[in-house]
């Protein structure tokens, strides 16, 4: 016969787990004894607009207090306050959340629902990750309440009785264990309230009990009336005004204050969302300082003004993780912690939003002040190519805004480059390649730079995506635009050309061709295959993890144009072979680095041919 039961669950059991496993920092205490403050405040304030409270003219505040002498961490608000029973039924009752009772019962009447941040009747508990003891002083905003205090030492008993609170509002004062001495360091606590608090909707002022002496006493005294009191948050943070009312000014202050970044960023996006969810937040594009590498990003969500992580990426896609920027959504399904996303279909809507935003912004700023897009690019597109990559919708939407650079300095789509073939010729390293760019622009040929390290990934995206069109670099091959004439028709001269080489070079695995290149002033030049030296590169991306691939075969091919190999033949076979192996060290220098060896050889060989001078 099958009966019912009730599940129990002992507190004295359940305190080491909260401890222990809701948070996964323990500094996550202070954000969520400072959030409940401002729930506090913030219900308070819902029941004065509706006439359920006198409104006493309090301005609203939060009050940190440090005692590191008696070991003691206080938080003060000036909010709704306890009455003995109400402490009973939201302190007293482990995960009975005080703030939802709250917005179920007056959801109708007021528009706490936008403010109130707790939900799970957790927070208080996070206390107990650095206290040995926390104790209650709080006083009821209702008429003839009596002060309540409550305390306990994180076990399953806790004593309650009159307290000596005056004023309305709750105290929260933690005794600080041994294990969390840290949290009692006047500049640990400053960085983790900027982290958390910077910019929670009431202020908050922070104090230090000093010890002072007889003396002193009276200069500090006079000290404080002089020095006006300031909060040490900003509760008024820009991503909350319209847009049409902030200025280039404020967006850069804005900036420097949240980032501590000097470099001022390039542009940014304001988000203000308030159907089907509710979003604010500003998105900048940061001057990028490496030319190589991707410098991260830093984006700060919040919910209603509360700190909760950096670089989610279940709501900021993993490419805008590059931007830096802030993202306020109360709508944010957050778990038990506040930490993390619990699973919620919302979360990709607003993701979804997030990266469509973006891409009208880019859209926006190339149709209307391309000169200045262009003037960004560079910092820009690695960002824009490595969204392109991890989400080919975001490719759609934006690929007729995608520049290219190209070797004479100007900025083209995809739709403007010229192309050979249906061939894009382009350099990955304007340093290395520069014989090669010469011979292009002496021949009014057209090549791009894609020299971030993100372009050898771009670079097989983008055939990918536009099939038809392939992208070969610049020292692959030699196309039909440098050629002057059909090499065949001086086979006999070109065979023995060849032979020259392979006979001096002794380099079996080398293959060497003759062409009547267009331009007279190189002897000579070495190809690599496109489609080898790719899969060799890849390789080395991923350590090798797929077996090491070959080194990339290469093609030596002799200009029949250039006089001194014109003039090989009038050469004895010593001084002949000299000239072939030099004419082939000037070609590999213009491919790549010479190693020591090939350095060392390079040298000898070249006074060799100065002797002959």
């Amino acid at each position: 016969m099958k009966r019912e039961g009730q599940i129990t669950v002992d507190s004295e059991n359940l305190f080491p787990i909260i401890k222990k496993w809701l948070y996964s920092d323990k500094d996550i205490f202070i954000r969520e004894i400072v959030a409940n403050a401002c729930d506090a405040i913030k219900k308070y304030q819902s029941l004065c607009q509706i006439g359920e409270a006198e409104d006493l003219g309090i301005t609203p505040r939060i009050d940190i207090t440090l005692d590191e002498k008696a070991k003691t961490l206080t938080v003060t608000d000036n909010g709704i306050g306890m009455t003995e029973e109400e402490v009973e039924k939201y302190i007293a009752q482990i995960a009975f959340s005080g703030a939802q009772e709250f917005l179920d019962k007056y959801k109708e009447q007021t528009d706490a629902e936008g403010g109130i941040i707790g939900h799970f009747g957790l927070g208080f508990y996070s206390a107990y990750m650095v206290s040995e003891n926390v104790e209650i002083e709080t006083l009821s905003y209702q008429k003839d309440a009596a002060p309540v205090h409550w305390e306990s030492s994180g076990s399953h008993t806790y004593e309650i009785g009159e307290g000596t609170k005056d004023t309305i509002g709750t105290s929260i004062i933690m005794h600080i264990s041994e294990d969390g001495k840290e949290f009692l360091s006047e500049f640990k606590l400053r960085e983790i309230l900027r982290k958390y608090c910077h910019f929670m909707p009431y202020e908050i002022y922070f104090h230090v009990v000093k010890e002072e002496t007889e003396q002193t006493a009276g200069d500090t005294a006079d000290a404080a009336e002089k020095v006006p009191e300031k909060p040490f948050n900003n509760t008024a943070p820009l991503w909350l005004k319209a847009p049409k009312d902030c200025t280039t000014e404020e967006y850069e202050d804005f900036y420097r204050e949240t980032f501590t970044d000097m470099n001022l960023p390039l542009f940014w996006i304001h988000l203000n969302v308030d159907y089907p969810f509710r979003l604010k937040g500003i998105l900048y594009f940061p001057k990028q300082t490496d030319k190589l590498q991707v410098m991260p990003g830093e984006i700060k969500l919040f919910a209603n003004q509360v700190y909760i992580a950096d670089n989610i990426k279940e709501v900021v896609p993993e490419f805008l993780m590059l931007l830096k920027g802030v993202i306020d959504c109360p709508d944010l399904p957050l778990n038990v912690s506040r930490s993390f996303l619990q699973n919620d279909g919302e979360v990709a809507k607003i993701s979804r939003h997030i990266t469509k935003k973006v891409a009208d912004k880019l859209i926006s700023v190339f149709n209307s002040e391309r000169k200045s897009y262009e003037s960004y690019w560079d910092d820009i597109s690695p960002f824009i190519k490595f969204g392109c990559i991890k989400d080919e919708k975001f490719y759609e939407k934006i690929k007729g805004i995608i520049l290219f650079k190209t070797i004479n300095g100007e900025y083209k789509t995809f739709d403007e480059l010229k192309k050979q073939d249906n061939k894009i010729y382009y350099v990955s390293s304007t340093d290395v390649q520069g014989q090669y760019i010469k011979i292009f622009k002496e021949n009014d040929l057209e090549a791009v730079i894609l020299e971030h390290n993100i372009d050898a990934h771009f670079v097989t995206f983008l055939e990918y995506m536009e099939s038809g069109t392939k992208l070969v670099r610049i020292d692959s091959e030699v196309g039909e635009a440098l050629k002057t004439e059909d090499s065949s028709e001086h086979q006999e001269s070109d065979d023995k050309l060849i032979q020259y080489f392979k006979d001096a070079l002794g380099m079996e695995k080398l293959t060497v061709t003759a062409e009547n290149l267009k331009t007279a002033d190189t002897p000579a030049i070495l190809t690599i295959n496109e489609y080898e030296r790719r899969m060799s590169d890849i390789s080395k991306i991923y350590g090798n993890m797929f077996g090491e691939a070959g080194p990339a075969s290469e093609t030596l091919i002799i200009n029949t144009n250039n006089s001194i190999v014109q003039h090989l033949t009038d050469f004895e076979e010593d001084t002949r072979n000299l000239v072939c192996r030099h004419i082939f060290d000037l070609a590999l220098m213009s491919q790549r680095k010479l190693t020591a060896a090939e350095m060392e050889g390079f040298i000898m060989r070249s006074v060799q041919v100065m002797n002959l001078l």
